[in-house]
């Protein structure tokens, strides 16, 4: 097995446009999404020492840049969760009194990057399913998500149990590298 390397010199030509491309789709405005990419090379360049080399440079970046995308909503949420109360010292004036900025319990704030990861995951999951050849498809659904026993499967499309899991192999192989390609 290929271990990866990091070259930062060269990430800015080869990979800004494919990022910005990805964050202007999840956050519909250019000028974020030019600062979301700069903070992904910068934390990039800081985190460089973690890189294991397991994963593609691209892949790699990605990642960062999804915890990125997920940190600029998690902040704009939590923005949302104040409000200014104006509290009245002297009740036969309403030009009396002093602003203070409350913090508001937001529901939303812990659960809002997991819910963009899942949908975003789900979509990435919908999509390569329907890449894959529809005998596969149809197994590979039956056997992962659905749950049905190796010997239903078998008698449903008259296949061997060997057959059987070359199709799940094979259908676990294009997902994976479908995914990667697609959602990382």
């Amino acid at each position: 097995m290929s271990t990866n390397i990091l070259d930062p010199n060269s990430w800015v030509d080869k990979y800004s446009d494919y990022l910005f491309n990805y964050t202007i789709v999840r956050v519909d405005d250019a000028e974020i999404a030019k600062d979301i990419v700069q903070e992904t090379f910068f934390a990039g360049l800081k985190s460089m020492k973690n890189f294991k080399g397991e994963a593609s440079e691209r892949t790699w970046l990605i990642s960062i840049l999804k915890r990125k995308i997920i940190d600029h909503y998690r902040k704009i949420n939590s923005n949302k969760g104040k409000a200014e109360v104006r509290i009245n010292y002297n009740s036969d004036s309403e030009t009396e009194g002093d602003w203070l900025e409350e913090r508001v319990a937001d529901p939303y704030d812990s659960t809002v990057d997991s819910k963009i990861e899942n949908k975003e995951l789900g979509l990435a999951i919908h999509n390569c399913i329907q890449k894959l050849p529809e005998k596969q498809a149809a197994i590979f659904k039956m056997k992962t998500i659905d749950g049905f026993e190796t010997e239903a499967i078998c008698n449903e499309f008259d296949i061997t149990s060997s057959n059987l899991w070359v199709i799940i192999h094979r259908a676990r192989t294009a997902m994976a590298e479908c995914i990667e390609k697609n959602w990382f």
